[in-house]
């Protein structure tokens, strides 16, 4: 069990780092560019799906991380800073898919993205083209949090949040989600495993450091390559 101090640091830690990318997100990033680079050697079309109010370039260590490991890496710059709600980016996300005419895609969503995610592959006429989804510090069961969020987006995590309860109540698709998160995450009291899904717990902390610790990379390319091995 964590002491108070220890929270609190981890909690500083962890706004500084999203504020850091924050600003980052305001200047233009290359891997766009890089991404259909490497296609002789690609393994698996991963789709991301960052987080409430954070653009894709908020994931560009991970991104940059799993294109270096061979895969097709794709952002869908259009869900900007992911402000709609489930459904709506789910429907994005979908579209994206469709145009794109990607088939055993595999999404790597953080936050809120995972809820996007689990919704796509649950709700979607779309959902059939995703074959797995790794979330990263997903609320699935909402953020205790939330509900006192001045925003109605973030009141949106809440866990008596209707969208919420009726996604956490769909089973379907939860045996192709891989759940990892932190430790200790300072904006999911609850924690983030999800009946009948793959649930990893890393000695970690942080929401968003998680992101960009090497425990986290390693994790995700291990389910990756284990999961085109079989």
């Amino acid at each position: 069990m964590l002491q108070r101090g220890e929270q609190a640091f981890a909690w500083g830690l962890d706004y500084l780092y999203a504020g850091a990318w924050q600003l980052r997100a305001l200047f233009p990033a290359r891997f766009a560019k890089q991404s259909a680079t490497n296609a002789e050697v690609q393994t698996e079309h991963i789709v991301l799906i960052p987080g409430i109010w954070e653009s894709w370039k908020f994931m560009l260590p991970l991104a940059r991380y799993l294109h270096q490991a061979g895969h097709s890496v794709h952002v869908v710059p259009i869900l900007g800073y992911n402000r709609g709600t489930v459904p709506e980016m789910s429907e994005v996300v979908a579209k994206f898919l469709a145009e794109a005419d990607l088939h055993e895609a595999v999404l790597v969503a953080h936050s809120k993205g995972g809820l996007i995610g689990k919704h796509l592959m649950a709700a979607s006429t779309q959902g059939y083209r995703v074959s797995r989804m790794i979330a990263i510090s997903t609320p699935f069961s909402g953020s205790g949090y939330a509900r006192y969020a001045p925003i109605r987006s973030l009141r949106a995590l809440s866990p008596n949040d209707t969208g919420v309860l009726k996604l956490a109540a769909n089973l379907s698709v939860n045996a192709r989600i891989i759940s990892i998160f932190s430790r200790f995450d300072p904006h999911i009291p609850g924690g983030c495993e999800l009946a009948g899904a793959t649930n990893i717990k890393l000695e970690t902390m942080g929401h968003f450091r998680l992101l960009n610790d090497e425990r986290l990379k390693n994790a995700v390319r291990k389910h990756l390559s284990s999961a085109s091995s079989a």
